[in-house]
This record gives structure tokens, C-alpha cells and sequence, in this order.
């Protein structure tokens, strides 16, 4: 008999339905060491909460996230709350003995996620582990991009392009949503996916952002106050309210491999849904991959001859590819959802073989530094800006 792993969820939401997807799918398509049990969600309203653990396949409802800790069945709390409140409900959940996986961006302000970072690295010397959720790091066609670089197929990274381009705010009369203020979500599309973007360069690269000269504007100053949300999409009222965050984001940098980058993200291009996009060039070829055709990753070999130079298409669905093996036959393509499966996955692995999964709170933390040196060059008129720590 495996191990059973009880899991508490806080936050019920968008991000709160794609983990719950996960927990319920991960043990049916991966050969797990331990039982996942979806055991609690947590969130305000009572009335809400018990009817999302019921759609959503939890046993419980609790109205407070501390009763999870109390839980003696609970071993993971996955955070799934905006971001003011990921550093109380993670460090409290760290000192507690739970294993934590929490949203990213990992906190709202660097210092918050140092506090959190101390924590998860005490609670690591307890066997007590932690991971952030970049899930774009978990699609098979980025996660084969990363071993390309690994094995040097690309030579020296001399480029990165990284874009990621939505397009749900642009009428200006969407409502005034949590995420399009400071206090709550900390940045705009510079934390919401621009963190995104930061993490999976660094991450295929295998190089860190070194320094970086940025622009920020937001295009429209004042929004309807919202009555309802649900995910992207929500219900506005009388009255306006000023939009505190930025509406894009658009900056270059240097990596530590000394790669030129640059990075755009937005939510202002229209005819984009969710285009995480991303190109390296090397010395010994480049690769590209956007996420609005996920199941593919373009590859140029500049060692064959210059006859036959140009980017071929990957079907990234092949039982030796990344994830892929555990899903459909070649060909039957993956979705928005298995990013979080194989989140989910990894995370178990980790817990049960007794090692710190990755991203760590300490990768967070890092890529709160680099949106921080963001902020900083765009207040400061474009100045090239140091990420801290690099």
C-alpha cells in the first residue's frame, strides 16, 4: 500500500480549478510513490466553498485556511490565492511541518518573498518541502527545449526573445478585477506574466538575468468597479477606480552566460489569447516554441549544410518526449490543463524521495528580484538596473 499524501487547498478560483484538475488526474496517468488525497478547500464563504469542493472533488470545506494546518490529514496546503496573501498562509504553513506549493508570482514584494525563502529553507532542514508553480516550465515542448540546450545542441546562447501577449483587458470597460491592483497583485502583466516569461528563459537557458533597462505603461488609467469575477472574466458596477498596476511591460537584459535577451508582456495585443512565445538562437542553432500551438517545438540545426538551414517542426507527443509517455498515442496532443498534472507529479516525486523540488522558493525569490529590477529601471527612465543577488 502507498503512502497516502493528504492535500488542503486555499482558493477556489481559476487557478483553484486547474490544481484541483491536477490532484484529481495526476495518480490516474503517472505511476506515483504516494496517494494523493484531495482532502480540503479552503476560502471565505462558507455557501461558496462547500459548493466548489463539491464540484471540484474535495471532502471538506473549511472557511478558514488555518483549520489545514490544524488537520492532521492535511501534508500539503497548495496556495491558489492572489498574491498579498501568499507569504502569511506559505511561511505559517512551513512552520507547521506541511509540504507547501504555492502560485506564482511567489509573493508581491521582494521582501515578502525573502521571508518566505528563509522559511522554506528552515523547513527544508526539517524534511519539510516547498516548490513555486511556474507551470509553463512542465509543457513537454519547453521541457525538451531545456534538454536541447543541455546537450549542447545549440552551442552558445547568444539571444533569447521571449514574449507573452494576452489580450483580455483591452476594452476599457472590463471592470476593476484584483489583478489590475497594487495592493493585491503586486505588479500588472509584469508579475501576472511577465514572471512567466522571466522563468521559462531562465529555465531553457539554464542562465540567470543579470541586468535589465525596462518600460511600463498603463494604457487605461481608471476601470469600472467589479461586483463579480470569475477567472478572466467579470461583472462591473457604478462608480470607477484607478488601475494601480501596469497594463505592459517591455524590457531587455543580459544573462549570466552573456546571451542579449529581450522580454515583452502585455495584455493589451489584440488577437492574442495566450501566446507565450520564445526563441533562442546559438551558436550551433536556435529553437522556438509559442504556446498558443503548445504541442510543437521549431528547431534549426546550423551544423547540416546551409542547403537545408531553416527551423523544422517537432511533434512534441512521443512516448521518449518529456511527460508525453504517460498521456495519449503520438500525435494526440496535450492541453492547458496536463501542465499542472505534470506540476502536481513532480511535486509528489520530490516529497516522497525526500529532495527539494524545483522551482524552489529560492528560484521565486529571484524572479521577484528581476520583476523588482523592472519596476525600478522603468520608474528611473529606462536606467540599466542590476538584478539583486546576480
Amino acid at each position: 500500500m502507498r503512502p497516502v499524501v493528504g492535500i488542503g487547498m486555499v482558493g477556489y478560483a481559476f487557478m483553484g480549478r486547474t490544481h484541483s484538475q491536477a490532484w484529481r488526474s495526476v495518480d490516474a496517468f503517472f505511476d506515483l510513490p504516494v496517494k494523493p488525497a484531495m482532502v480540503a478547500v479552503a476560502g471565505r464563504s462558507a455557501e461558496a466553498t462547500a459548493q466548489a469542493a463539491e464540484k471540484l472533488g474535495w471532502a471538506h470545506a473549511e472557511t478558514d485556511w488555518k483549520r489545514l494546518l490544524e488537520r492532521d490529514d492535511v501534508q500539503i496546503v497548495d496556495i491558489c490565492t492572489p498574491g498579498d496573501s501568499h507569504a502569511e498562509i506559505a511561511i505559517a504553513a512551513l512552520a507547521a511541518g506541511k509540504h507547501v506549493l504555492c502560485e506564482k508570482p511567489l509573493a508581491n514584494t521582494v521582501a515578502e518573498a525573502e521571508a518566505m525563502a528563509a522559511a522554506a529553507k528552515e523547513a527544508a532542514a526539517r524534511g519539510v518541502r516547498s516548490m513555486v508553480a511556474f507551470n509553463y516550465r512542465r509543457v513537454p515542448a519547453v521541457a525538451l527545449a531545456r534538454r536541447f540546450v543541455e546537450e549542447g545542441r545549440l552551442g552558445e546562447i547568444r539571444h533569447v526573445r521571449a514574449q507573452y501577449l494576452q489580450d483580455w483587458i483591452v476594452d476599457p470597460e472590463f471592470p476593476l478585477v484584483w489583478r489590475l491592483q497594487k495592493d493585491k497583485a503586486g505588479s500588472g502583466a509584469l508579475g501576472d506574466i511577465g514572471a512567466h516569461i522571466i522563468d521559462t528563459a531562465e529555465f531553457i537557458t539554464g542562465q540567470l538575468l543579470t541586468g535589465v533597462s525596462a518600460m511600463t505603461e498603463t494604457f487605461v488609467k481608471e476601470r469600472p468597479l467589479a461586483v463579480s469575477s470569475a477567472g478572466l472574466s467579470a461583472g462591473g458596477g457604478a462608480g470607477k477606480g484607478p488601475v494601480t498596476v501596469d497594463d505592459a511591460a517591455l524590457f531587455t537584459g543580459r544573462l549570466s552566460g552573456g546571451a542579449l535577451a529581450s522580454f515583452e508582456a502585455t495584455r493589451f495585443a489584440t488577437g492574442h489569447k495566450n501566446a507565450l512565445r520564445i526563441e533562442v538562437n546559438g551558436s550551433a542553432g536556435s529553437l522556438s516554441f509559442d504556446f498558443e500551438a503548445m504541442n510543437e517545438l521549431w528547431f534549426h540545426d546550423h551544423s547540416i549544410g546551409s542547403a537545408e538551414h531553416g527551423f523544422r517542426r517537432i511533434l512534441v507527443t512521443e512516448p521518449d518526449h518529456p511527460y508525453a509517455g504517460a498521456w495519449w498515442p503520438p500525435g494526440h496532443g496535450l492541453g492547458y490543463e496536463h501542465t499542472f498534472v505534470h506540476e502536481t507529479k513532480d511535486f509528489l516525486e520530490a516529497i516522497a524521495a525526500g529532495v527539494d523540488p524545483a522551482p524552489s522558493f529560492e528560484d521565486g525569490l529571484r524572479v521577484q528580484r528581476v520583476l523588482a529590477a523592472v519596476e525600478q529601471s522603468a520608474a528611473e527612465g529606462s536606467r540599466f538596473t542590476p538584478v539583486e543577488g546576480s
